[in-house]
């Protein structure tokens, strides 16, 4: 038991402080940032939407508004099995600069994606949800990082506007996040993108396979296995609203989790330390968050059993890991209790390892997962 408190710590404290300490320091010691240039290519925007009719109209509108050489950009609006007027919607603001392609078969989002590559001519790719506002100056940003021909994917940064205790306890584990990329981005690679806003040279893109979860990672870290970097860019923003509650956040984050796992099963390379040029990383910042859920069971398991040996290393932990699930769990029974900190951090921590254990049988359960449903902000209120 002795052993399994000291692996399950460890793998613990690599996964959320080891390896994101490891990336701040090389970012200190030996950082290689993109150097960008001002350029205005041409981009094509990809917009992939199901029965969105009442989100559309705004979110075409902003990006009809960027601020970019009108004749070097234009939106492509792939409907992907709608039956809800999402079509007429796009086509009452078809035009020049607006194409719409409309496939009765609904078949998910990397579907309609490589279904639109053939269509695509220009020399950036932009790729965008349906939900999130863009910030007017987000293309050129990215363009200009971009012009960095050693960059071959740009991510821009999703802004969460949280209102609620729950809602700024994901805040603060998405600030993070968000950390975490601008290091490893400094230090060469990030490992995926935030599917809100990123970029990509369209001579770089294939198609990614049909019934991908996580086209957001599949596409950029095919774009890193030929070399090119996949990097971070904070400037370039997109701004949505947090989850309001713990279910609403949950279900989204089960989804992106069971992405991970059909990842690893369908490129299992990316699990092998020689398989990709970004293995290593790909196990500090993503495949160790799966194993996480379990190591944490373990520990509290071990803790238990250590602990009725006396001494003060083993009750200790023991106080220090109940009092956090308590907080944790009290602050989802209770969401006034969320305003507390420590609270509602803990119950953010709870979130993400519930999830990671329950994508991995929401994966194995439901093989249409990359079917989305779109999320409303009045459905995650309710």
């Amino acid at each position: 038991m002795t052993i399994v408190f000291w692996l399950a710590a460890t793998a613990v404290a690599l996964t959320y402080a080891g390896y994101p300490l490891l990336m701040a320091l090389r970012a200190r010691l030996a950082p290689r940032p993109p150097v960008p240039a001002p350029a205005t290519p041409t981009i094509d925007i990809v917009l992939v939407v199901h029965d969105a009719a009442d989100l559309l109209e705004a979110k075409l509108r902003n990006l009809l508004a960027l601020d970019y050489p009108r004749a070097r950009i234009r939106i492509n609006v792939a409907c992907d099995g709608c039956s809800d007027g999402t079509e007429a919607v796009a086509r009452a603001l078809a035009g020049p600069r607006l194409r719409v392609f409309a496939f009765r078969v609904r078949r998910g989002k990397s579907a309609c994606i490589a279904e639109l590559l053939p269509h695509l001519d220009a020399e950036l790719v932009l790729f965008t949800d349906v939900r999130q506002r863009v910030d007017p100056a987000a293309a050129r940003v990215l363009a200009a990082v971009l012009s960095d021909r050693s960059v071959g994917a740009a991510s821009g940064e999703l802004v969460l506007e949280a209102d609620t205790g729950y809602g700024r306890g994901i805040d603060a584990y998405w600030r993070f996040e968000k950390w975490l990329r601008r290091v490893e981005s400094a230090t060469g690679s990030i490992v995926g993108v935030t599917g809100a806003l990123y970029a990509a040279r369209r001579s770089l893109l294939t198609a990614p396979p049909p019934g991908i979860i996580l086209d957001d990672m599949w596409i950029p870290l095919s774009i890193a296995a030929g070399g090119h970097r996949v990097v971070f860019v904070p400037g370039a923003l997109a701004f949505d609203r947090s989850a309001q509650d713990s279910a609403a956040e949950e279900a989204r984050k089960r989804r992106t989790l069971a992405g991970n796992f059909q990842l690893l099963h369908r490129w299992p390379r990316l699990a092998l330390p020689w398989g990709h040029p970004l293995a290593l990383r790909l196990w500090g910042h993503k495949w160790l968050r799966l194993a996480a859920p379990w190591c944490l069971l373990a520990l509290f398991a071990s803790t238990l059993w250590l602990a009725r040996g006396g001494g003060v290393v083993y009750p200790a932990a023991l106080l220090l890991q109940t009092t956090a699930y308590l907080l944790a769990f009290a602050a989802r029974a209770w969401p006034r209790l969320a305003a507390f900190p420590p609270a509602r951090l803990c119950a953010a921590f709870l979130s993400l390892n519930l999830s990671a254990a329950l994508g991995l049988v929401d994966y194995l359960r439901n093989p249409r997962a990359h079917l989305w449903r779109t999320t409303r902000l009045e459905e995650s209120r309710q």
